[in-house]
């Protein structure tokens, strides 16, 4: 069968295994039933997902002009402590800005392929650590918005990583560690304005179990830009990475906007 699609970040479930579903025509095709399959996957040109134009995509799905415009880019996304919207600072779109940074933000702690430090919106947990590859995580603190989260983060990741080794998460490589000890270590350094929001009696690690048959062992990343047209059985997924029976790995996120052809055989 065959689907045209303009990519976008994979949709997740939490279940089991998590599911994972990929937007396609109108539709979702769940990649767990592909599992084994023989996918191409044919490159065919962009659509920046915010103004909908052929432009080249520049980044996070984004034509160059829209990345340095659209609200949903700003600096605050990739570095919370810069969010200003609680002190009704503009930077893009004050609207847009207030609406996604002043709510519940949690802080927490990821095991991927090493103990990390992350912010999320409440309200993307768990999809957050699904998307990171992240096989436990466990809130530490939840605040009012997203600049407390931001100086938290920063406070914290003086004594723990804020990076995922990326390799090493898709190679399965991930160290041991007991998220709840780990957490009760950098309590201590969280700084004064947020210390009110410490989940003190969270003792829940949730857990996550990736749909993988086969983990790579060296890993070759797939660029479209560079092959065009590419073909492999599919053997696993984790985080937003697609893996392939040769090693290969594609990431759907870092791809988004790129409008593709796939084939499943």
């Amino acid at each position: 069968m065959q689907y045209q699609t303009v990519l976008k970040k994979m949709k997740t479930e939490l279940n089991e295994e998590v599911s994972y579903y990929l937007d396609v025509e109108n539709d979702f095709l769940n990649l767990n039933q592909l599992l084994d399959r023989e996918i191409e996957i044919s490159f065919e040109g962009y659509e920046c997902l915010c103004c909908g134009e052929e432009k080249k995509i520049f980044r996070q799905g984004n034509c160059y002009e829209c990345f340095y415009k659209s609200a949903a880019v700003g600096d605050w996304i990739m570095r919370p402590e810069l969010s200003k919207a609680h002190l009704g600072i503009e930077d893009r779109d004050l609207a847009y800005e207030k609406e996604v940074q002043l709510k519940p933000h949690i802080v927490y702690l990821a095991l991927s392929s090493n103990v990390k430090v992350g912010v999320t919106r409440k309200t993307q947990v768990p999809t957050r650590w699904i998307d990171q590859g992240a096989t436990k995580a466990i809130e530490i603190v939840e605040v009012p918005n997203r600049y407390l989260a931001g100086i938290t983060e920063v406070a914290l990741k003086e004594y723990v990583a804020d990076k995922t080794v990326w390799q090493k998460m898709l190679k399965n490589e991930v160290l041991e560690a007991d998220l709840i000890a780990e957490r009760e270590k950098i309590k201590a350094y969280i700084p004064e304005e947020a210390k009110e929001y410490f989940l003190e009696n969270n003792g829940k690690v949730t857990e996550i179990n990736y749909p993988v048959l086969q983990y790579p062992l060296k890993i070759k990343t797939l660029n479209l830009e560079k092959t065009p047209s590419y073909a492999g059985k599919l053997k696993g997924v984790k985080g937003q990475y697609l893996l392939f029976e040769d090693n290969t790995v594609f990431n759907v996120r870092n791809n988004e906007g790129y409008r593709v052809v796939i084939t499943v055989k």
